[in-house]
């Protein structure tokens, strides 16, 4: 109801603004471990439609690769045991690259090697039936040698797949009108989709309207580089108004989906909230995993940093229009109309500081995995570290025995890239500990915030070496809760510290330049140093891709 008054009261007060652009970006990439990844090579993946079963291809038993599937209750699950597909499904040769419609009736997927491939399709009378024999698909698909890669669209009624038919592969797609219906001959999309490298892996969102595949950075027969890639393969994105349009010009998808190492095998939840891919940018396991990255709508219109009644002002304004601007709803393309889905997608996130990228709020009370709020990078615990869920500053908190309890993440950010500011409450009572620390694969690491050992005052190392450590004289170790902070502002190279919302320490000259690429430690220093773990509570980190100013770190600490 609140929300409801909410909405009314902003659209009465609703004048014109300027118009920005509205898009989507996605969240950092964090790696699916066991059962799904393994050290075998998972190279295609693909999520069935109410987004309880998973299916990917990995080493196999009855052939090279085979197909594989992970269950669960409800998307908020996790997991359970990997299964393989019978030999109703599963060959002697290499099948991969599974794809499923929104019935969850139907699975096609290739057979084969890219040179001498096949699609294939099985079915299942019921959502819990077992899948029936696998047949090839007729000629007006299986043409030639070498087909594969199959992406199914929702509704059963359209079929992309990869074709090699002069040299390289190419993304073809086939009709029909019913899905009792023969496959039409398959016919290539647009030159600007299909370019002289190998375009493979398509994947097509349920609303028809979004095409993900993949492109080979280099076209093989003349060996020239493709110069708008970053890595073997990468994934890129075409988008439609309608199903009835032409797609669009392929657009690369940003660092961090995309790396120096290969990306393929793309696909998108039914709710459109998370991108699966495949790389073997070589997290945890060597070779190809699965990896999952949040698709985070951008609401914030007017691009102000903040979520507020200007940006529902401008949904206004353009109130039953075809107006891409504001079509932010639903995620992640919208639906050609500015309408009442766009209000609830802005709603949600009305008020919402864009620059906040991280939150641990620290207020589970059972598990081994710290959720991360925002983008969904989640630290996992080590140790036996005690959830407290009534003795937090803000609901619950996590207790570190100060002997071997600790968190970590996947990487977050590079300290040397940008501005960035990282907050935290802490309890404690000894020196020289660790709140929150970052490695590198280089072995270099860094303290972000810590106490000092000589005075148990507020510390930190980041850039050191070769720059001094900012150390504070405000001791923050008498077993009261305080408001720690860190700021480090790239523009004027300089870090400052926050106590309960004051600044106690600033660098006088530049510091800056010391890259770091791994996770963080929660409760621990470099190296997992046994001398340096936290021996108290710690609430609510968070982490701003900004430089947060003396007033705002203050609102903060109350």
């Amino acid at each position: 109801m609140k929300r409801k008054q909410l909405i009314i009261s902003t659209l009465v007060m609703c004048m014109v603004v300027e118009a920005a652009q509205a898009d989507f970006t996605f969240g950092e990439p964090s790696f699916l471990g066991e059962p799904v990844s393994s050290p075998s090579w998972e190279f295609s993946v693909c999520i069935s439609p109410d987004e309880k079963e998973l299916f990917f291809s990995s080493a196999g038993t009855y052939g090279w690769h085979d197909l594989y599937v992970v269950k669960r209750q409800s998307p908020n699950d996790p997991w359970g045991e990997r299964q393989i597909l019978d030999e109703n499904v599963n060959s002697s040769v290499p099948d991969t690259f599974p794809s499923i419609p929104a019935d969850g009736l139907s699975l096609y997927f290739g057979r084969g090697s890219t040179s001498e491939g096949a699609i294939w399709v099985t079915t299942r009378q019921s959502l819990d039936g077992l899948w029936e024999s696998a047949k090839m698909l007729g000629p007006s698909i299986n043409k030639g040698s070498a087909n594969g890669t199959p992406a199914v669209s929702a509704d059963g009624l359209s079929l992309y797949f990869a074709r090699r038919e002069a040299g390289n592969l190419d993304i073809f797609v086939a009709t029909r009108p019913t899905p009792s219906d023969q496959w039409s001959q398959a016919e290539p999309l647009p030159a600007h989709i299909n370019t002289h490298y190998d375009e493979v892996a398509p994947f097509v969102t349920p609303d028809g309207r979004c095409l993900l595949f993949c492109s080979a950075t280099r076209d093989y027969s003349n060996d020239i580089p493709r110069p708008d890639g970053v890595g073997e393969a990468d994934i890129w994105m075409s988008k439609r108004l309608s199903t009835s349009d032409e797609w669009g010009p392929p657009v690369f998808l940003p660092v961090p989906v995309n790396t120096t190492n290969d990306e393929l095998g793309a696909c998108i939840s039914g709710d459109g909230s998370t991108l699966y891919f495949c790389s073997d940018r070589g997290d945890d396991y060597p070779g190809y995993g699965v990896y999952q990255a949040p698709i985070l709508p951008i609401v914030d219109l007017n691009e102000d940093g903040k979520v507020d009644g200007a940006d529902m002002c401008m949904i206004v304004d353009h109130w039953g229009e075809n107006y891409p601007l504001c079509d932010i709803g639903p995620t992640p393309l919208g639906d050609g109309i500015v309408d009442v889905q766009d209000l609830i997608v802005l709603a949600e996130r009305l008020f919402e500081d864009y620059r906040l990228i991280h939150h641990w709020k620290l207020d589970e009370d059972s598990g081994s995995i710290a959720h991360d709020s925002i983008h969904s990078i989640d630290a996992t615990l080590h140790g036996a570290p005690h959830w407290q869920p009534f003795d937090g500053i803000l609901d619950g908190a996590l207790s570190f025995d100060g002997q071997d309890d600790y968190l970590t993440t996947p990487f977050i950010l590079d300290p040397a890239a940008g501005s960035f500011s990282i907050f935290a409450w802490i309890k404690g009572t000894e020196r020289g500990k660790v709140v929150i620390s970052q490695n590198d694969s280089s072995g270099l690491s860094n303290l972000w915030l810590g106490t000092n050992a000589s005075n148990g005052g507020l510390i930190t190392r980041l850039m050191h070496p070769p720059f001094s450590p900012l150390i504070s004289q405000v001791v923050v170790i008498d077993g009261q809760w305080h408001h720690v902070g860190l700021v480090y502002d790239y523009q004027n190279l300089h870090r400052y510290l926050y106590v309960d919302g004051t600044e106690v320490a600033g660098d006088s000259e530049a510091v800056g330049g010391v890259k770091l690429d791994g996770g963080l430690f929660m409760g621990v220093g470099e190296g997992i140093n046994p001398n340096t773990f936290w021996s108290g509570l710690i609430d609510d980190i968070r982490i701003y891709n900004n430089s947060l100013s003396a007033a705002e770190v203050q609102a903060l600490s109350k």
